[in-house]
């Protein structure tokens, strides 16, 4: 049990439970939401005995569950008895906050459907109030945009092999349209196209003899070295927003010489840095293509 890590987040409803939990997925916890309070012991049980590579938990526990406020406080002392490691992540709001966000999804109050949403939140604090006490950490989301509620939970749970973003380079063709999951576009129909030259025309930018056609141009040369600056200096920045996956899409004429050369460049960047990165040349086989290598069996660009 020793990387065995276990995270029950429980509080108030329309707190931002479900926000909390998606922001602990991005750090690589396996999420459970809304588990019957009398089956945590058992999961808990199976988890922490497991020989797969998943270590890392998280229990989402209100009141949707019909038992909630009985057993509760009974499970958590069944765990702290089975000597488990866990933290209580209590997540809290004002009236005001809540019954605002109530209003705005229209949506009941699971306290007690039929009663005023203030009513309710009133009922759901009382209950609450022990389990309050033993929390571990307490997020107030009243003034937290989500962006400050992500970096306050990345702060609180990161993990040392957590919340590696991935980065997707992805070649395409203009022709073909732009990518709509790109979060970079870069246009290198400047450069110059091996398409002009018959014996090239067939073949792709990760064959040697296209890659060391457009290599060789001083322009290359000179936005290859702006690139490398530009992508070395922007993906930490990203990775220190929290962003948990970017796009970085290239894209020329039609998505076979220029943007594969580019795409592999960057690849093989990232790759040398120890991102996580994979690449796909989107439109690369809508071409006539005659000679092509996977980007793994390219030995120099």
């Amino acid at each position: 049990m020793k990387d065995f890590k276990l995270i029950i987040v429980t509080g108030m409803s329309g707190a931002g439970k479900t926000l909390a939990c998606r922001s602990l997925e991005d750090l690589d916890y396996f999420c459970v939401d809304n588990l019957p309070p009398l089956l945590i012991p058992k999961f808990v049980e199976l988890c922490s005995h497991s020989s797969d590579r998943m270590q890392k938990f998280v229990l989402v526990v209100d009141a949707r569950s019909k038992n909630f406020f009985n057993t509760f406080m009974q499970v958590l002392d069944e765990i702290d008895k089975q000597k488990v490691p866990y933290q209580l992540l209590f997540m809290e709001a004002s009236d005001a906050v809540i019954i605002r966000r109530y209003k705005e999804t229209r949506r009941r109050h699971p306290m007690d459907p039929n009663a005023l949403i203030s009513d309710a939140i009133q009922q759901e604090r009382k209950a609450l109030a022990k389990i309050k006490q033993r929390a571990t950490h307490i997020i107030d989301t009243s003034c937290l945009k989500t962006g400050e509620l992500k970096e306050r939970i990345s702060k609180l749970f990161k993990t040392s092999d957590s919340g590696k973003m991935n980065i997707n380079v992805l070649s395409f063709g203009f022709k073909f349209g732009v990518p709509l999951e790109a979060d970079l576009v870069l246009d290198v129909r400047f450069l110059p196209n091996p398409f002009y030259d018959e014996k090239l025309r067939h073949k792709s930018g990760n064959v040697a003899d296209v890659a060391q056609y457009i290599s060789k141009f001083d322009v290359t040369k000179q936005f290859k070295e702006k690139l490398d600056d530009f992508i070395s200096f922007l993906v930490p920045q990203y990775i220190n927003e929290g962003k948990s996956q970017l796009v970085i899409a290239v894209g020329c004429t039609g998505g076979m010489h220029r943007s594969v050369y580019i795409a592999h460049h960057i690849y093989k960047l990232l790759k040398d840095k120890d991102y996580l990165v994979n690449i796909e040349h989107r439109d690369l086989m809508k071409n006539k293509v005659e000679e092509h290598l996977a980007d793994e069996d390219v030995i120099d660009e």
